[in-house]
């Protein structure tokens, strides 16, 4: 049985470590602040000049006041702090967030990241994202595992324009966590029920056993 995006996230939260700083990006990454262990002290911030973030809010937490980058609502902490976004990207652009979490269009097996348009669909926007992938010490990535289409969406080469070449450093589907090496797309652990086959049928990237 393949991962909800709620169980994705939690497997996300579990790349965390006590003391980090930690990007999370719009959809399903924000709503990884719900599953950080308690036994750990996470600072997340959001580049539009937020550091520390709360849990995404239930419907009756919701501030519309209180938004990420992406115009998302958020949620704060007593000890959250507000400042110039361009103190956001020092923070990024100096290296002092240990850890991006991110969603994708598509990865490619040398850990190219393609996630801000589709030529002649959609242009959302590069954001901060160009910054993050180049700033940040280590780039987790959390997608579904084929697009709409059903085409794989972790590839040989990235189709779409990229946000950066040889960034990503670990993929969660709803197949599994994926390592991206030199060598290829190493398998870390699948999710319940999902098989082998199941996951070459729906990669493009070379598979490492």
């Amino acid at each position: 049985m393949a991962w909800t995006r709620e169980d994705i996230c939690r497997v996300a939260a579990l790349e965390l470590k006590d003391g980090y700083y930690c990007n999370l990006g719009i959809g399903m990454p924000t709503k990884v602040a719900n599953y950080i262990p308690d036994n750990i002290n996470v600072t997340l911030q959001s580049e539009n000049g937020m550091l520390g973030m709360g849990p995404f809010p239930l419907e009756n937490e919701v501030d519309a006041d209180i938004i990420n980058a992406g115009k998302q609502t958020i949620t704060e902490l007593p000890e959250t702090s507000y400042f110039d976004s361009s103190e956001s990207f020092a923070m990024i652009r100096g290296g002092h967030i240990d850890l991006s979490i991110l969603g994708a269009l598509q990865v490619s097996e040398k850990g190219d990241l393609a996630n801000w348009m589709i030529p002649g669909k959609m242009v959302k926007g590069m954001g901060g994202a160009m910054d993050l992938v180049a700033g940040v010490k280590k780039v987790l990535i959390l997608m579904e595992h084929t697009a709409k289409d059903g085409q794989p969406k972790l590839l040989k080469e990235c189709a779409l324009p990229l946000t950066g070449k040889s960034v990503v450093d670990t993929v969660i589907t709803e197949l599994g966590k994926f390592d991206i090496t030199s060598n290829g797309v190493e398998i870390k652990e699948l999710a319940p029920h999902v098989t082998l086959d199941e996951i070459k049928a729906k990669t493009e990237a070379k598979i490492l056993i």
